[in-house]
């Protein structure tokens, strides 16, 4: 891949996809509807709270990596992807792509319940085949199953390899029992010292009922 998005890239290509597939009537977006869309609360993980200049930064981004476009026909300027241009995809495609953006890794079961507004999945083999065809195209990876979770969950990869690498559940559950480790550690070092204290505690009242003696 020679694409490789920053945060702040990937979370406006996947609101220009969205806007443009879920309500074209309002596409291309000007840059307070591009900057409304990445700080919509709904849809988005993680929730961000951009300013007009993070997001023209991440829009000359994608100009220059050829994913983004600005019309200056109207007013105000407009700005569109052209992301099935640069990868020659297909609608259902471009949905996936949108998801992975905008919320991260899924399930297959979680693209299909939310693609709904973008494309209709008429079941979940069509997710499976459309994810197929992004991993032959070196878009999306299939991430190693997390502890507890029976799902396989998908992430693209246009910022680089996710965050989880192979093996990822295994450091995950590596570093928990570290923590919870340090926690009992730390809580037993709490006790000691308040066994300490006390033992203080009781001498001091000790004296001072000897001391108080000396005067009956």
């Amino acid at each position: 891949m020679d694409i490789e998005l920053n945060e702040t890239e990937a979370r406006v290509l996947g609101c220009l996809i969205e806007k443009d597939m879920g309500t074209p009537e309002y596409y291309p977006l000007s840059l307070n509807g591009l900057q409304n869309a990445c700080n919509q609360k709904s849809n988005r993980n993680p929730v961000v709270s951009y300013d007009e200049q993070t997001v023209v930064l991440a829009l000359d981004g994608l100009k220059e990596k050829r994913l983004a476009w600005q019309s200056d026909v109207g007013r105000v300027p407009k700005y569109a992807h052209q992301v099935e241009k640069k990868f020659n995809l297909v609608a259902r495609e471009s949905a996936i792509i949108c998801l992975l953006l905008l919320r991260g890794p899924q399930t297959v079961g979680e693209l299909r319940g939310r693609s709904g507004r973008l494309y209709a999945f008429r079941e979940l083999s069509e997710v499976v085949e459309t994810l197929q065809s992004l991993k032959e195209m070196g878009l999306v990876k299939k991430m190693p199953r997390q502890p507890g979770r029976k799902e396989f969950r998908y992430a693209h990869l246009l910022s680089g390899e996710p965050e989880m690498p192979e093996g990822g559940g295994a450091a995950v559950t590596e570093n928990a029992t570290i923590q919870v480790r340090a926690d009992n550690e730390r809580v037993a070092a709490l006790e000691k010292e308040v066994e300490l204290l006390r033992g203080a505690l009781e001498e001091l009242k000790q004296s001072f009922i000897d001391f108080k003696g000396q005067f009956e």
